[in-house]
């Protein structure tokens, strides 16, 4: 009798995740010794309640949909798991004839992936990682699937708003991006620029300290030479100190929340400079958005999907697939099998050398790095 698979999702979605279940259930199909494809509904906790979903029951002509389905097809979740809980599934994997657990997260999912290859691997049960992430800050991997698409959004977003403000020169715009601790989707609103002087005019990214002094300083002279001001912040801004420049709003046992960063900007440059300003913030619109999906993004995301399934079933599991970058200027990634240990918990920075020296613009190195990943240029408009 074929083992069944199963697939998990963990943490919030991309744009691309469910087309990693896509290349999951394709490469499935058409390996004799995996049965069914299940998906657990809800995430990590769909295990301990058995919710599992046949998906290999669906035609092909729906499961296609999977690859222009925005969020998680199956659910997700930020499941707490516990030592407990770990010893608890190889016997529940056992019960439904379980052979090969694939699980498609981040940082904290990958930590749990390597947590459960542990407790599975002396019952011959071949567990592996698919990443997955709109932050981009998975440890020895080039890139993650997730991020080319958020990438694309942010670029797009922050040209248009520039187009806005250079019509109507009057105010001061701040655009507030997603990664607390890491800048890559920040910085990512770079690539809006076609010409010198296009927006964005300052990007201030989590791996520098925010100076409120020299941010006031930029946006008025910025101010006096254009008329009209567009700032991109990542969330997760923090001063000298290393504490945020907003204050908590929220705790919980789990996660501290945090006040809008935008609107904080904004309101500082109300009233201490006197300028009109407003906040934007895309939130999880630019992870969601299906419209702006990256096709380079989608690609990848499919064979990280396929990947995981010949791990696994190949005698590879406790590992991540991950890419390599090639050297030269066309675009090429060599997959690899990266070990859970080395990614689980890691958090990838932006690196110095793609921050400019006052900290508050993007290099061009990292320009060239992340223009591939967003799939081709962006719409083309009329631009004076």
């Amino acid at each position: 009798m074929a083992d069944n698979l199963l697939v998990v999702h963990g943490g919030g979605p991309t744009a691309v995740i469910n087309a990693s279940l896509y290349g999951v259930i394709r490469e499935a199909k058409k390996n004799p010794s995996i049965g069914k494809v299940l998906g657990a509904i809800g995430g990590t906790g769909a295990i301990f309640t058995e919710q599992f979903l046949d998906l290999t029951a669906f035609s092909d002509e729906k499961l296609k949909l999977l690859l222009h389905t925005p969020a998680s097809a199956i659910g997700s979740s930020r499941y707490p798991l516990y030592e407990e809980d770990y010893a608890k599934m190889p016997e529940i994997f056992k019960k439904h004839h379980i052979g090969y657990v694939l699980l498609n997260g981040g940082n904290g999912t990958m930590d749990a992936c390597e947590h459960i290859y542990e407790v599975c691997r002396d019952h011959g049960i071949g567990v592996a990682g698919i990443p997955k992430t709109v932050d981009n800050d998975i440890a020895m991997t080039d890139h993650v699937p997730g991020y080319g698409s958020a990438a694309r959004y942010l670029a797009a977003t922050t040209q248009e708003v520039g187009e806005d403000v250079k019509s109507l020169p009057i105010h001061v715009s701040v655009i507030e991006a997603m990664g607390r601790n890491a800048g890559w989707i920040t910085a990512a609103s770079a690539l809006a620029r076609r010409k010198k002087g296009d927006a964005p005019h300052l990007i201030y990214v989590p791996e520098r300290p925010f100076h409120e002094d020299e941010f006031l300083e930029d946006v008025e002279r910025l101010y006096k030479e254009k008329g009209g001001v567009v700032v991109v912040a990542s969330e997760g801004l923090t001063n000298v100190n290393g504490e945020s420049i907003v204050p908590p709003i929220f705790k919980s046992d789990r996660a501290v929340y945090y006040g809008d960063v935008s609107a904080y900007l904004a309101e500082l440059v109300i009233k201490k400079l006197g300028i009109k300003a407003r906040s934007e913030k895309p939130g999880i619109c630019g992870r969601a958005s299906i419209a702006l999906q990256s096709p380079v993004d989608r690609a990848e995301a499919i064979l990280v999907g396929e990947l995981a399934v010949k791990a696994v079933t190949s005698g590879n599991g406790g590992h991540m697939i991950g890419f390599k970058r090639q050297p030269g200027d066309i675009y090429q990634v060599e997959p690899v099998l990266v070990p859970l240990k080395d990614v689980m918990l890691y958090e990838r920075k932006l690196p110095e050398a793609y921050i400019n020296e006052r900290g508050n613009d993007i290099t061009d190195e990292f320009v060239k790095w992340c223009e591939p990943l967003i799939g081709g240029p962006l719409p083309e408009f009329l631009n004076f």
